[in-house]
């Protein structure tokens, strides 16, 4: 066996050479600043708004290609467009060389994110993307490049300089790409006339979704869930009922199941210690909330939540009623919590 080479003198993590001030870190952030604003302030807007045109009138699926950190970028584009409900894709300019490039047709649209605009791999996709038809643009940021001479529409990023002091890593050039590809794609939004409802409808398991979707119906407690009483039924004889189904409250009806009112584990609390051993004698009718929160069953759940918390204090449960006061179901904080609210 060979002699394990010797260690490293590494420098230590905390030499001089590796600390950082915050003045340093600050004027970091005000270059970066910079260099964004030097974008703003020379983007060529109506090149901007053909671009966007483009993209809105497409026919057929919008496909975003890079290489490398652009690549990324690319890719994100092409999923926050696949969010807004746009018929979108990212293709591997490698994997597209070897079959991939068979999802793209003559009404398709390909993007190449590029900050050279020389990029080989993206040259060698070009007359194979242009055989299949497709339409093609580039977005660059060096002037004069490979790309612009070959590609239907040019759209050029200006890039002061990258942020790195050897203008070479690309964290600036990436930067504005992220800036310019999500803006356009929210004015994409816009024009679509896209609706809370539609946006939610493609995020059913993000907290925005659900908060759009989901109704109180869909989270109700029913049926046997629900801690019903009569109002002539004795506190004592209702303890079980109270606190076995995990609502923290009694729910108070009359024989056709109208709500008369709701009794809480509090107002359990609280009667014990005014009344003493008269609670022994006491119906759920006496003492209950005879006008409590409630709210309908085709209310959004997220209402549910802002009723809850709202003045003068809040609760931790709300009944369901339907027309003439009939008592369906009950909504509970720890239900919308759980649901992801």
């Amino acid at each position: 066996m060979g002699s394990l080479p010797p260690s490293l003198d590494l420098p230590s993590p905390n030499a001089k050479s590796q600390q950082i001030d915050q003045t340093t870190l600050l004027n970091l952030f005000k270059s970066q600043q910079n260099h964004l604003n030097y974008f703003f302030q020379n983007l060529d807007l109506s090149q901007t708004l053909t671009f966007t045109q483009t993209l809105l009138h497409c026919n057929g699926t919008i496909f975003f290609s890079g290489v490398g950190k652009s690549g990324f970028v690319a890719n994100k584009i092409s999923q926050t467009l696949i969010s807004l409900g746009i018929r979108a894709g990212f293709l591997s300019p490698l994997d597209a060389l070897h079959g991939d490039i068979g999802a793209l047709s003559a009404s398709d649209i390909l993007v190449l994110f590029s900050k050279s605009g020389n990029t080989e791999e993206l040259l060698r996709l070009v007359p194979c993307a242009k055989a299949k038809g497709a339409y093609l643009v580039s977005v660059t940021s060096v002037e004069g490049n490979a790309l612009t001479a070959v590609c239907d529409l040019n759209v050029r990023l200006p890039l002061e300089r990258e942020l790195c002091p050897f203008d070479l890593a690309p964290v600036t050039s990436t930067a504005i790409q992220m800036v310019f590809g999500d803006t356009v794609a929210i004015a994409l939004m816009g024009a679509r006339n896209l609706s809370k409802e539609e946006y939610a409808a493609n995020h059913p398991a993000g907290r925005i979704g659900k908060s759009l979707i989901f109704k109180v119906k869909d989270v109700m407690k029913k049926q046997n869930e629900l801690p019903i009483c009569k109002e002539g039924d004795l506190i004592m004889d209702q303890l079980v009922e109270l606190t076995s189904k995990g609502c923290g409250c009694l729910l108070v009806i009359d024989e056709e199941h109208h709500l008369i009112g709701t009794f809480t584990d509090g107002d359990l609390r609280r009667t014990l210690k005014a009344s003493g051993e008269a609670i022994f004698k006491l119906t759920v009718g006496e003492m209950c909330n005879r006008n409590p929160r409630t709210i309908g069953p085709d209310a959004m759940a997220v209402e549910a939540m802002k009723k809850m918390e709202s003045p003068p204090s809040p609760v931790q449960f709300l009944p369901v009623i339907k027309d003439d006061n009939i008592l369906i179901g009950i909504v509970t904080l720890h239900g919308l919590v759980s649901a992801g609210l």
